[in-house]
C-alpha cells in the first residue's frame, strides 16, 4: 500500500500504455472500460497515457473506439460524460492478431513505439492479461520472445493475469515457473477483484488502527471465524466454464483463502506490499491440508436442483445450458479449516461459497467466545449470546458488532444489539466496478493487493486434498439442495457437530 494513500493524498498514475490482451471479451467491456473511464472521472490518470486493444477480431482503432463507447454506454457505474468519454478515446488504439502469432507482436510492438511518440508514456506498459487461462503462458513467453518484457532505460514492464492461476496445485506450480521463466516477481501482478472491494481493504484498517480489537484477536477471545460468499443466481450461461471449475476451484484457493489470509495475519512490519503480502503467505502456509479420511467429514459438497429465489424459478443445475446431465460437478462447497500457529490455534475457520442460494451477499463474521454465565445464574436469563463481529463485503459494504443490553423492566432480561456502520451511508456511496484500485496500483507499481506466487501455491496446497477426494469419489446424491435454500443439510452438520451454527442474515 504505497505512502501517498496511507495520508489520504491519492497519487496519479504515472505515464503509461495499458494493453488489453482479449480486448474483445466480456472483462474488458463489462469492467475495465468502465473502471478506466472511472479513473478517468477521478482525475487519476495522467495525459501521457494510452490503451491499446489486442484481439482476433479483425477490425480498426476507429471501430475498436465505437464499440467501447457502446460498451461504457451499457455498463458504465456512472452518468455519461461525454468530454471525460472523449479523453479516453483519444487514446484508444487496436491491433488484431492471434496470441501465438509471432508476427501480431511484432504489429503490437511497432503499435506501442507508435503510440509512446504520441503520448510520451516513457516506453512504460502494463500488460493485462483478459484472455483465456490457457493463453497466460503463450502470450507472455511471446512477449518475452519478441523483447517486449525487458525493463531498461528506466522504463518499466508489468503483466496482470486473471485467476484462475491454475486448476490444482501441479498447474499453478507450473504456470508460476513458466511465468518467472520469463519475468521476474516484481513484474507480475495476480489480480483477484474481491480485493478491489473497500471493505476488504479496510480489514488491516479495521485491525490495526483501533486499539480495542486487534489485543482480541486471537484464541483467548475469538471462538470461530465464519466466511459466507453466497449467489442468488445459477450459472446463467457459464455452463461450459463451471463444469470444468466448479465451486471449489472458482472461488476457495483465490477469494476465500485471499480473505481468510487478512483476517487471520500477524501485524506487518509496515503496509509496503512484500511485508503485507508476507505475513499472508504465513497463514496460509499454516492452514494445515486435510487428510484423505478428514475430508469426508470436514468438507461438504453440493449441487442445486430446481427451486425458486424470489420471484424467480431456476431449474436444476443439471439442465441448464452446457451442462452435462448427469453432472457431479459441485456448486456449492463448506469447508472447515484450521491455523496451526500461535494465534489461531483450535480456532476454526468455516467457508461456505455457493450457487443459488436465497440471497446475494458476502461477509465475514467474527465470533467471540461466550462469557461466563455464573454471574447470571439466579436470574431469568437461560443462555448469553456470543458477540459477532460481521463484516459485510458485499451488496451493503458494511461493518456491524452486536452486544448484550439489559431491556428495560423490573426483571433482568438481555437483548441483542448492534452498533452498525454502513459505508454508504456515512461516506456516501463510491461509483466502482472493483477494478479502479487494483488497476491503479498496477500502475503505481504497488503489489500489496495482488498475489504473490507462493501465495497461489499455498493456497492450492489446501485444496488438493479435497480435490484428489472428491475425485476419485463422484457424489451420489447430486443434487442434494434446492435452489433458494442456504445449501445441503451436511453444511449445517458440518457446523453443528462442533456445537455452532452458521449465522443467517436474518439472526
Amino acid at each position: 500500500m504505497n505512502v501517498e494513500q496511507l495520508d489520504g493524498h491519492v497519487a496519479k498514475a504515472g505515464p503509461c500504455i495499458l494493453v488489453l490482451f482479449g480486448a474483445s471479451g466480456d472483462l474488458v467491456k463489462r469492467k475495465l472500460i468502465p473502471a478506466l473511464y472511472n479513473l478517468v472521472r477521478e482525475k487519476l490518470l495522467p495525459d501521457e497515457f494510452a490503451v491499446v486493444g489486442f484481439a482476433r477480431r479483425d477490425t480498426s482503432s476507429d471501430d475498436f473506439r465505437e464499440q467501447m463507447r457502446r460498451n461504457l454506454m451499457e455498463y458504465a457505474t456512472d452518468e455519461f460524460s461525454d468530454d471525460d468519454w472523449k479523453w479516453l478515446e483519444s487514446r484508444l488504439y487496436f491491433v488484431a492478431g492471434s496470441f501465438d502469432d509471432a508476427d501480431a507482436y511484432r504489429q503490437l510492438d511497432e503499435k506501442l513505439t507508435e503510440v509512446d511518440t504520441t503520448w510520451h508514456t516513457g516506453g512504460n506498459v502494463l500488460f493485462y492479461l483478459a484472455a483465456s487461462p490457457e493463453y497466460f503462458g503463450v502470450i507472455v513467453e511471446k512477449l518475452s520472445a519478441a523483447g517486449m518484457v525487458k525493463q531498461v532505460n528506466g522504463r518499466w514492464r508489468r503483466v496482470v493475469i486473471e485467476k484462475p492461476f491454475g486448476r490444482d496445485l501441479a498447474s499453478a506450480r507450473e504456470l508460476n515457473k513458466k511465468l518467472l521463466g520469463f519475468l521476474e516477481e516484481g513484474q507480475i501482478y495476480r489480480i483477484d477483484h474481491y480485493l478491489g472491494k473497500e471493505t476488504v481493504q479496510n480489514i488491516l484498517v479495521f485491525r490495526f488502527a483501533n486499539g480495542i480489537f486487534e489485543p482480541i484477536w486471537n484464541r483467548r477471545y475469538v471462538d470461530h471465524v465464519q466466511i459466507t460468499v453466497a449467489e442468488a443466481i445459477g450459472v446463467e450461461g457459464r455452463g461450459g466454464y463451471y463444469e470444468q471449475a466448479g465451486a471449489l476451484r472458482d472461488m476457495v484457493p483465490n477469494h476465500i483463502f485471499q480473505l481468510i489470509s487478512l483476517v487471520a495475519l500477524e501485524p506487518p512490519i509496515s503496509f509496503y506490499a512484500d511485508a503485507v503480502r508476507d505475513e499472508q503467505s504465513k497463514v496460509l502456509r499454516a492452514i494445515q491440508p486435510m487428510a484423505p479420511e478428514d475430508v469426508l467429514t470436514k468438507a461438504v459438497r453440493g449441487q442445486y436442483g430446481a427451486g425458486r429465489i424470489g420471484e424467480r424459478h431456476l431449474v436444476d443445475y443439471r439442465q441448464e445450458d452446457r451442462v452435462d446431465s448427469l453432472s457431479k460437478v459441485e456448486t456449492f462447497v463448506a469447508m472447515k479449516v484450521e491455523i496451526d500457529n500461535w494465534r489461531w490455534k483450535d480456532v476454526p475457520f468455516y467457508l461456505r461459497v455457493g450457487k443459488a442460494l436465497p440471497q446475494r451477499l458476502t461477509e465475514i463474521v467474527v465470533q467471540f467466545r461466550r462469557p461466563p454465565f455464573a454471574l447470571f445464574r439466579d436470574t431469568t436469563i437461560m443462555d448469553l449470546d456470543p458477540n459477532q463481529l460481521v463484516i459485510r463485503v458485499q451488496p451493503d459494504e458494511g461493518i456491524s458488532l452486536s452486544f448484550g443490553a439489559k431491556i428495560p423492566g423490573a426483571t433482568m432480561r438481555i437483548g441483542s444489539v448492534d452498533m452498525d456502520f454502513d459505508y454508504s451511508d456515512h461516506f456516501g456511496s463510491e461509483v466502482a466496478t472493483g477494478y479502479e484500485r487494483l488497476l491503479h496500483d498496477a500502475f503505481l507499481g504497488d503489489q500489496t493487493l495482488f498475489q504473490r506466487a507462493d501465495m497461489v501455491e499455498a493456497g492450492w496446497d489446501v485444496v488438493q486434498p479435497v480435490l484428489d477426494v472428491w475425485g476419485a469419489l463422484a457424489a451420489r446424491d447430486f443434487p442434494n439442495y434446492a435452489a433458494g435454500t442456504w445449501g445441503p443439510k451436511e453444511s449445517v452438520d458440518l457446523l453443528a457437530r462442533d456445537g455452532r451454527r452458521w449465522r443467517l442474515p436474518a439472526d
